[in-house]
């Protein structure tokens, strides 16, 4: 199209070449481009380059496929949990509690959605001052000064992508904050009550997610100044869910009829869907990571699809090993398991190094939901801890062995990834029961006897599958 206009702009040129001298051709043909370049504000990409909080900067050192790209995968992420996680915690619970695990989903991303833009974002990814190390600051409350000024040519970006709309870098970690808190579900299903639920929920985003985020993904943050590599999210996702659902299980005890009667999932067939979903949508989480439409964005992809079908078949081995069959509910925990452990390495290894962390992941993973939760004696009811908690360190730790500094530019330290572990688990696993606590004294946590056997769907909702 640009060469078709500069060929029009010539041909009447040419024809009036008796009344243009040549200096004349030049100057014609450069005259646009002097025009612009007068316009062009000089000082907007070293101002862009120097911030060190997010700011303004001039509408056009914004990078279009990085800013697409960003907006595709935040629609990735959030269809993990919506309907992806919704799908795959419903389908392996039992029939009279579908409704109340998916609902509790969806009422988690309005209440996460809300906060984060009241609050949560402002905490996470700002600059703290005498705190930075710890938690951020509150300039970025109510989403303040995320402005995009079309009068002036002027947008907010966030000092961590300079190059993308801050509205975007806001939404995608949003999308993160969502599935984090909606993982938690799958170790409290079938027993907590929904208001106490999303109570827990908005305290626990608050308390402990924005914070834990703040230590690894803003620049300031001790966990970042330490040299932890986290791309997308291995410990503030995935041990942080982890841990944070062992809690909740121990404080909830186990179901009724947990350990003596048969809890039959509904439909695999939903999880099965779920796992699809979960898929798909972790090349947004991982890929997306990258915050750019590059180079690393496309090994962050390949390397994810790499561990996941690692993941799926070192599952189905154990399981095959210790129960001579292979399950399709086996196979989709294999999956995520692979999709856990590559995700703090996605944008840091090889995609040799992913077979590796995916083969490990699988039978760890296994050994997590099975052997370790027998010795934990904890009911957590979808293997929360046993997958997420547990492949999420496997991950971490690899990423400290694994990682390749011809990919980053960043040598990996293997004890900065202990260290990122520990912290991240200690903490989580602390203030999880702090905010559990708290929301006791607000309302109750657990459901009575009798509604637990009715089922959560029509004794909270008042609703039903139908026949």
């Amino acid at each position: 199209m640009h060469q078709n206009r500069v060929t029009a702009h010539l041909r009447p040129l040419h024809n009036q070449r008796n009344f243009l001298s040549s200096t004349a051709l030049i100057a014609a043909l450069l005259g646009p481009l002097t025009a612009v370049a007068q316009t062009a504000p000089a000082a907007a990409q070293p101002v862009a380059a120097a911030l060190t909080a997010p700011g303004l900067v001039a509408a056009s050192t914004i990078q279009g496929a990085d800013t697409a790209w960003l907006m595709v995968s935040t629609a990735l992420v959030l269809l993990m949990t919506l309907p992806g996680i919704a799908l795959f915690y419903g389908g392996m619970v039992r029939r009279f509690n579908v409704i109340n695990t998916m609902a509790s989903v969806v009422g988690i991303a309005a209440v996460v959605s809300l906060l984060w833009f009241g609050v949560a974002y402002s905490l996470a990814f700002t600059p703290g001052g005498a705190l930075g190390g710890f938690i951020g600051g509150v300039e970025r409350m109510g989403f303040s000064g995320m402005e995009f000024l079309g009068s002036t040519g002027q947008v907010a970006v966030s000092h961590i992508a300079k190059h993308v709309p801050e509205s975007v870098f806001a939404m995608f970690q949003l999308t993160f904050a969502i599935i984090t808190c909606a993982l938690v579900v799958g170790a409290l299903v079938e027993r907590m009550h929904f208001g106490a639920l999303l109570t827990f929920t908005g305290l626990w985003l608050l308390l402990v997610y924005a914070p834990i985020a703040h230590w690894v993904w803003e620049p300031g943050g001790w966990l970042a100044q330490l040299g932890a590599l986290d791309f997308a999210g291995g410990s503030v996702v995935h041990i942080n869910a982890g841990a944070a659902a062992l809690v909740c299980a121990y404080a909830l005890g186990p179901r009724e009829g947990y350990g003596r009667e048969p809890f039959i999932p509904f439909n695999l067939g939903l999880t099965m869907a779920g796992t699809g979903l979960l898929w798909v949508g972790w090349f947004g989480f991982n890929a997306g990571s990258a915050l750019a439409a590059d180079g690393r964005a496309g090994l962050a992809m390949v390397v994810t699809h790499i561990a996941a079908a690692a993941g799926a078949l070192s599952w189905m081995g154990a399981e095959w090993l210790a129960r001579k069959r292979a399950s399709l509910l086996g196979l989709c925990s294999g999956v995520v398991a692979g999709l856990v452990a590559i995700t703090p390495a996605a944008g840091f290894v090889t995609p040799r190094s992913a077979l590796i962390i995916g083969l490990v992941a699988g039978v760890a993973c296994y050994w997590g939901a099975t052997a370790l939760k027998r010795k934990l004696r904890a009911d957590d009811s979808l293997d929360v801890f046993g997958v997420h908690g547990v492949g999420g360190l496997v991950g971490a730790l690899l990423t400290g062995l694994l990682a390749d500094p011809a990919i980053s530019g960043v040598e990996a330290s293997f004890m900065a990834q202990v260290i990122a572990c520990v912290a991240v688990l200690a903490y989580s696993l602390v203030m999880t029961a702090v905010v559990l606590w708290i929301t006791s004294r607000f309302t109750t946590l657990r459901v009575r006897e009798f509604e637990e056997r009715a089922g959560l769907d029509v004794s909270l909702h008042n609703e039903q599958l139908g026949h």
